[in-house]
């Protein structure tokens, strides 16, 4: 009976929204004369203990126009017809009260002062004014409640736990609780603050703390849970997270409390949590209108565009309408999607897309000659760590002399600045990528000293979500129904979103005087089984039940943990509150530094990856090769 009931006035409802505005503004002022004249007629009643009097009757009719007009056009000038019935609230209740008083007064002047009417009741004007109140509050409320019992038993709606009991909560269960086409139900909240314990909001209780969660899902049939707190911290959120780990409900999360302050309506921007909030840090933000001088109007180029720090930077960079944006990249699926990407939404930049190779030391120095780009971001890298360790040869031909290659054909072709994008893994490496990405450091802080253009590097950690990285691995397993695979429990990575990164890359470039090394802040090395066990639980599985987590061992050249500094390294702050600057002396001098690249540049010819290690090794005395490497191999010379 109670679900034909809702269903019945739910359909009412609908006819009623697709009658014209005009139309149902006419009905709801017609209705409010009559709750007036009702309220008039009681009042006399009521001073007459109903008798009333022939001649107090011929006063009640001849006054009720003047009466019911009064109070319609008070009501308009308060603007309490702007106020949608089923959405009442303490705002409307103070208009309306504000609005019957005033027309009280209005009626008692008008009468007794202006017409002479010193014969109608002062009791009835003032009766009339406190009913006609009574009665439009009502009726405004009651409508509000209806709505509210009609979405209360939809018997499809999801039912929520809310956590947090605060002004955003409060918000959001008000929007579901009077919003039926949102097709979720409220039923229980849990915050940690004592004083709210055992309290109602809407009617929903606060049922208990974080730590009650498991036990809330299962006793309220709890189908989703949305953490309803936009400043919580990342700790917190791994509170909420360990705590409903074992339940296997979706868990979203509302937006940055600015977000809110933009838009009200919370459902609409309730969206499923990402690996972004349990980022171990407050997401980096920059002055973006900085760099407008430093791109708008310039030739900019970026090696290895097709990548996934390369692409953004392209992007990015795409923003600021440089004069030219060249797009150099030797694999041309990724170059062609990201060509089509940026033409349709930067229809107006001019795109120069280039299939090429930074080790091809040619096409590199033609390139910049008829492009003569003013800045070149050079992203083109190996990064795949096990991968390099089987390849030897090919990483040092691409990270070392690619590296090399770009830098000197930047100072032949006098490009203003050349920024190179550097690794934590080139920190006291021990895997054949980090030590490249060190010697590549240590090329660009020589040629630095040789020619007009300032070379900068900036180096960072992992990248959420780039290609190579664990999350797309991680994704695709879950997918597969596991199990997800983790070389150790202990082992951690600093993470940074790709937009994060590129934003810093630039403000860095920015910053650059020449010769810096810039270190990005990326906050706190996260746990990558922690990782791992969050995306399980945010895809909707159960930890162990659904998807198990194995563990198969470092890799070789994997480190426990990563370092953003070498020892000696010098850390000074920059005027950017997340990027350092790294100072030390050169670890060889440009003689040792030139004969060791000449010496692995004719290894590559015939090349014998121990004697490429040894090699490595001698550039990068921090460098502890993975791979055993007998120590009495000689060095061809």
């Amino acid at each position: 009976m109670r679900n034909f009931l809702s269903r019945s006035i739910w359909r009412i409802s609908q006819y009623l929204n697709s009658i014209p505005v005009f139309v149902r503004t006419v009905i709801a002022i017609l209705i409010q004369v009559g709750l007036i004249a009702l309220s008039n007629l009681i009042a006399f009643a009521l001073r007459f203990e109903a008798q009333i009097p022939h001649d107090y009757w011929q006063m009640m009719l001849q006054g009720l126009p003047l009466v019911s007009a009064i109070y319609i056009v008070v009501f308009w000038v308060f603007g309490v017809e702007k106020g949608l019935w089923r959405y009442i609230g303490f705002h409307d209740l103070k208009l309306i009260v504000s609005a019957s008083l005033t027309s009280l007064i209005v009626c008692y002047l008008l009468m007794h002062s202006t017409l002479g009417w010193y014969g109608y009741p002062r009791t009835v004007i003032i009766l009339t004014g406190l009913l006609s109140l009574v009665f439009l509050v009502g009726i405004r409320g009651f409508t509000r409640v209806l709505r509210e019992w009609t979405s209360a038993t939809q018997s499809n709606a999801v039912r929520i736990l809310i956590v947090g009991a605060g002004s955003a909560g409060e918000m959001l269960a008000r929007d579901l609780t009077i919003n039926s086409r949102y097709q979720y139900k409220p039923v229980v909240f849990v915050d940690d603050n004592p004083g709210k314990q055992k309290r109602t909001i809407h009617g929903i209780p606060v049922g208990g703390t974080i730590a009650d969660i498991p036990a809330l899902i299962r006793r309220s049939d709890v189908q989703e849970l949305v953490v309803a707190i936009p400043s919580a911290s990342t700790e917190l959120i791994q509170r909420i997270l360990a705590a409903a780990s074992s339940s296997g409900v979706p868990i979203k999360t509302l937006p940055s409390t600015r977000q809110i302050l933009v838009n009200s309506v919370l459902m609409q921007q309730v969206r499923p949590m990402s690996l972004e909030d349990l980022l171990q840090r407050e997401p980096i933000e920059t002055d973006l209108k900085e760099l407008y001088p430093l791109l708008r109007g310039r030739r900019i180029m970026v090696t290895g565009a097709g990548g996934s720090i390369g692409s953004e930077l392209c992007r990015q960079v795409a923003h600021y309408q440089p004069a030219m944006l060249i797009l150099f990249e030797r694999h041309e699926n990724s170059l062609h999607a990201l060509d089509l990407e940026l033409r349709a939404l930067y229809p107006s930049v001019n795109l120069r897309v280039v299939v090429g190779d930074v080790t091809h030391e040619g096409q590199v120095r033609a390139m910049l000659k008829t492009g003569r780009p003013d800045i070149i971001f050079h992203a083109a890298a190996y990064k795949h760590v096990p991968m390099m360790e089987r390849n030897v040869a090919e990483a040092i031909r691409n990270n070392v002399f690619g590296t090399k290659v770009v830098a000197q054909a930047a100072c032949a072709a006098r490009v203003e600045r050349m920024v190179l994008i550097s690794s934590d893994k080139a920190v006291n490496p021990c895997n054949v990528m980090g030590a490249t990405k060190r010697l590549a450091e240590s090329i660009i802080q020589l040629l630095n000293k040789q020619g007009p253009t300032k070379f900068t590097t900036v180096r960072f950690g992992n990248v959420l979500g780039s290609a190579g990285s664990v999350v797309p691995l991680f994704t695709e397993q879950i997918k597969k129904g596991g199990p997800v695979t983790v070389t150790h429990p202990e082992i951690k990575r600093y993470f940074m979103t790709i937009p994060e990164s590129v934003q810093l890359i630039l403000q860095a470039t920015l910053r650059g005087a020449g010769g810096d090394l810039f270190v990005l802040d990326m906050g706190e090395q996260i746990r990558v089984v922690d990782l791992a066990r969050n995306m399980i639980m945010l895809s909707g599985h159960m930890l162990d039940r659904d998807i198990k987590i194995t563990f198969i061992g470092l890799r070789p050249g994997e480190k426990l943990y990563e370092e953003l500094f070498e020892q000696g390294e010098q850390v000074e702050p920059t005027s950017h509150s997340k990027i350092k600057r790294a100072v030390c002396g050169p670890s060889l001098s440009a003689t040792e530094l030139t004969r060791g690249l000449d010496e692995i540049a004719d290894l590559l010819a015939q090349p014998d990856p121990d004697l490429l290690l040894l090699s490595l090794k001698r550039l990068v005395p921090t460098f502890t090769p993975a791979t055993n490497v007998s120590s009495d191999r000689q060095l061809t010379q």
